[in-house]
C-alpha cells in the first residue's frame, strides 16, 4: 500500500510539472530559478491557474459521477449521462439574456439551480420508473439531456448567442488564467462532504426501503446528493466548458480495481480523475503543437470507448 501512495504521488508529480513547462510560449526551470520576469509572469498567471483548474475539475466532476451512480442506483450514470451538464448550459445561456451585466456570482447561481431543478427532475422520473434496465437508464438520460440541449440551442439562435455557447460545449483549459477560474475551489468543499455522506449515498444505492430500515432518510440524501453533484457540475461548466464521459469512466475504472466501497473509493476516484484530466490536457497541447485540440474531444472518444466496453463487460447487455 506504502508502494502504491509512493507510485500515485509520483506520477501526479511528473504530470504536474510537465503540465507546467508544457505550451507554445517557452518556459523552462532555469528562467524560474533566475526570476525571469516573463517566465514568473506565464507560470503565475497562466501555468499554475491552469494546473489547479486541471485538478479541481478533473476530481470534481469525477466524483460527482460517483455519487450520481449511487444515488441513480446505477454504473452508467453521469452528470453527463443524466441531463446535470445539459441543464447547467441551458443555465448559463439563460444567465446571459437574463441578467446581462450582472456579476460572475449571479450567473453561477442561475446554472446552479437549472442543474438542481433539472436533475432532480430526472431523479424523480427515475423513481417512477418500475424497469430499470443498467442501459436504459443511461439512455433515458441521453435523450433526456438531448431535449434540454435542444432548447438551449434554440434559445441561443434566438437571441444570437449559438457562436457563445459553443465555445462552452468544447471544453477546453487554454482560457484559464489568474483570476476566472476560483469558481472551480467549491470543489473541494463539496469533495470533503460527499467523503462525509459517502456511507449513506453507499446505503441509498441499494434502495429505498432499505436505507429507511437502517433509520436514514433516503430522499434527504438524494436531494444532498444531487446538490453536490449540481455545484461540482455549474462550477466546471461555467469556468471551463463541456466535459463529457469522465463521471462515467473514471468511477467505474476505480470500481473494476478497489471495489464499490465508495469511502474508499473517492479519494482514488478524485485523484484517477485529476490524472485522466492532466493527462488528456497535455496531449491536446502536444499532438498538434503549438495548436491545440480541445480536450473535450479526446475525452469524447477514451469516454465512448470505455462506454462500450463496459457494456459488452456485462454479459446480460452484451
Amino acid at each position: 500500500m506504502k508502494n502504491q501512495h509512493i507510485l500515485a504521488i509520483t506520477l501526479l508529480l511528473t504530470l504536474s510539472s510537465a503540465s507546467l513547462f508544457t505550451g507554445v510560449a517557452n518556459l523552462s526551470f532555469s528562467d524560474i530559478l533566475n526570476q525571469q520576469p516573463q517566465s514568473l509572469s506565464i507560470l503565475i498567471n497562466s501555468r499554475i491557474p491552469r494546473l489547479i483548474a486541471i485538478m479541481l475539475a478533473g476530481a470534481g466532476l469525477s466524483v460527482a459521477g460517483l455519487i450520481m451512480q449511487q444515488i441513480v442506483q446505477n454504473r452508467f450514470a453521469a452528470p453527463s449521462t443524466t441531463g446535470t451538464i445539459d441543464c447547467a448550459m441551458l443555465g448559463y445561456i439563460v444567465a446571459l439574456i437574463v441578467f446581462t451585466g450582472s456579476g460572475n456570482w449571479v450567473h453561477l447561481a442561475t446554472i446552479f439551480s437549472f442543474s438542481v431543478l433539472g436533475t432532480l427532475l430526472f431523479v424523480r422520473f427515475l423513481q417512477h420508473l418500475k424497469f430499470k434496465n443498467t442501459v436504459l437508464v443511461p439512455l433515458i438520460g441521453i435523450m433526456y439531456g438531448n431535449i434540454i440541449s435542444s432548447i438551449t440551442t434554440f434559445i441561443a439562435y434566438k437571441y444570437d448567442l449559438i457562436q457563445t455557447l459553443g465555445s462552452w460545449t468544447v471544453a477546453n483549459f487554454a482560457s484559464v488564467l489568474k483570476g476566472n477560474y476560483e469558481f472551480l475551489y467549491f470543489a473541494l468543499p463539496v469533495l470533503i462532504i460527499a467523503y462525509g455522506y459517502a456511507h449513506r449515498f453507499s446505503a441509498a444505492s441499494v434502495g429505498e426501503s432499505f436505507a429507511k430500515n437502517i433509520g436514514i432518510n433516503y430522499q434527504r440524501v438524494v436531494l444532498i446528493g444531487v446538490v453536490l453533484v449540481a455545484v461540482l457540475s455549474a462550477s466546471v461548466v461555467m469556468i471551463v466548458g463541456m466535459i463529457p464521459f469522465l463521471g462515467l469512466i473514471v468511477p467505474n475504472i476505480v470500481s473494476i480495481f478497489i471495489g464499490d466501497n465508495m469511502r474508499r473509493n473517492l479519494p482514488w476516484v478524485a485523484y484517477c480523475g485529476v490524472i485522466l484530466v492532466l493527462t488528456c490536457d497535455i496531449l491536446s497541447r502536444i499532438i498538434i503543437f503549438p495548436y491545440e485540440v480541445p480536450i473535450s474531444m479526446i475525452i469524447s472518444i477514451l469516454g465512448g470507448l470505455v462506454f462500450i466496453y463496459l457494456i459488452l463487460k456485462d454479459k446480460t447487455n452484451a
